[in-house]
């Protein structure tokens, strides 16, 4: 191996630490449920509450699969609906359709605005692969193949795990480390030896589950403390700060003594 890391693969979450795409979903969980709720005033007289950024997206959709967040989100505000099936239409009324909803809403806003990438989070891929560590995608998203195309990164990583292939598997979402640990089985590294690197709390916490070696928390919501409280080993606001594959191999062994003296 070419390179002097401890460390020999790292898992990217996508949204949020690859892409700039965490704030197109949030944008259409938005629509989704505003129309929704709206709906909701005019049949049954419900007083609407609009769905927060804050209040809503980050504690309760925020890297979740895409029915949980229904789910998770109608809960909070005491709404039971049929959890459906993923192939009801947008306009049906259960967590399946309101989910299929938002996943159009998410296409619309795509198909207009295009998507960008995180350059430091670019740079530092290159980097690692250069290097020969391995690389791995894990994501709640059915659409992160089509994304990974459209920005030219599909063929750098060595494992996929995402919507499609969870439903396919039957895989757990986040908080529990079903996509991660399966990205590190496909790329056959232990999970001590891999590091995880999320912007969501659930994807956290998944990495916490899943005992990786260190999980680093991307704070691109202003949400460091509830990172840090999630179980990040380090939380930044931006893949730059971890000075390349130098910097993250030291944070990488100081978090794997820590761990081995707690």
């Amino acid at each position: 191996m070419n390179h002097t890391a401890s460390f020999r693969a790292v898992v990217f979450d996508m949204d949020g630490v690859i892409t700039k795409t965490a704030l197109t979903h949030a944008a259409a969980w938005k629509k989704m449920f505003d129309e929704y709720l709206h709906k909701r005033e005019a049949e049954h007289g419900e007083t609407f509450v609009e769905f927060t950024h804050a209040g809503d997206y980050l504690p309760y959709v925020d890297g979740k699969p895409r029915y949980k967040g229904v789910t998770s989100f109608l809960e909070s505000r005491g709404i039971d609906i049929p959890f459906g099936d993923p192939s009801d239409p947008p306009g049906a009324e259960t967590c399946c359709g309101l989910g299929n909803r938002k996943n159009e809403a998410f296409n619309e806003v795509l198909a207009i605005e295009g998507v960008e990438v995180y350059p430091s989070t670019t740079r530092l891929i290159k980097e690692l692969k250069d290097a020969g560590i391995k690389l791995g995608v894990a994501s709640s998203s059915k659409n992160c193949k089509p994304v990974l195309e459209t920005v030219g990164l599909l063929d750098v990583f060595d494992a996929r795990v995402d919507g499609v292939v969870s439903a396919e598997k039957g895989l757990k979402g986040k908080p529990e480390p079903d996509i991660f640990t399966t990205a590190c089985d496909r790329m056959g590294v232990k999970y001590a030896d891999a590091i995880v690197v999320e912007d969501a709390v659930s994807g956290v916490q998944a990495g916490v589950k899943g005992k990786f070696g260190l999980t680093i928390g991307v704070a691109r919501e202003n949400n460091k403390k509830e990172l840090a409280q999630a179980g990040a080993g380090i939380v930044v606001e931006d893949l730059e700060e971890l000075n390349g594959l130098e910097g993250l191999n030291k944070i990488f062994l100081e978090n794997r003594s820590k761990s081995d003296h707690s």
